[in-house]
């Protein structure tokens, strides 16, 4: 789901840039240093799921975790997020550097708003919490790939059919992407539910130790 370089307009890949650059900020301001050590965790589990490609005609599908990652991590995970792209960018050539704020805006904004949804739904139940896991989880992989089709389609007509099949190839990683979700939430809630317990809207003054 990376977008390479010169595929996007110039515009949309600076507006993308700077759009990206202040959400990573606001993302920062809102991690405390107690929870660095679960946003390396999430950044390393996207780096590693994102590496796992599969064909797909003129595209390829993987595991994304935006919706995991932002259950888990709230405002910080879109700082976790935009991490994992860089390193992957820098290490293995996944999406290119010129892309990278669009790539951190199509997996990023899916996570802030599934971490919203998951804090205000996910009640106190173990059963309800890993359901709305899973649906925050295929909603963050749907999100993103629509993001996808948006941001390939201004690029013009040639890649419309593109962004089509896009779409349709990750079908499948919706659903999978919601059980995994589903799976990791409902454990977390038996063993350790303190991690289900991400601060999203906490005051101004809450956010650094």
């Amino acid at each position: 789901m990376h977008i390479s370089d010169g595929v996007l307009p110039t515009s949309v890949a600076i507006g993308s840039y700077l759009l990206s650059a202040g959400l990573a900020a606001w993302s920062a301001r809102r991690t405390r240093s107690a929870d660095l050590p679960r946003v390396a965790v999430v950044s390393a589990a996207f780096f590693v799921a994102s590496l796992i490609h599969v064909p797909f005609g003129p595209t390829s599908v993987h595991l994304l975790i935006p919706g995991l990652a932002g259950a888990l991590l709230g405002a910080s995970a879109f700082l976790a997020i935009g991490l994992g792209l860089l390193l992957q960018s820098l290490l293995f050539q996944f999406g290119g550097l010129t892309a990278l704020g669009a790539n951190a805006l199509m997996m990023g904004i899916p996570a802030l708003a599934c971490g919203w949804i998951f804090q205000h739904f996910k009640g106190q139940g173990r059963k309800r919490q890993a359901t709305v896991g899973g649906l925050v989880g295929a909603l963050g992989t749907a999100l993103s790939a629509l993001v996808l089709a948006l941001l390939l389609i201004s690029g013009g007509e040639d890649f419309l059919g593109v962004a089509k099949i896009a779409l349709l190839a990750h079908l499948p990683v919706f659903v999978i992407e919601g059980l995994v979700s589903a799976f990791t939430i409902g454990f977390l809630a038996r063993v350790k539910p303190e991690l289900l317990e991400p601060a999203f809207l906490r005051g101004a003054g809450e956010f650094h130790d």
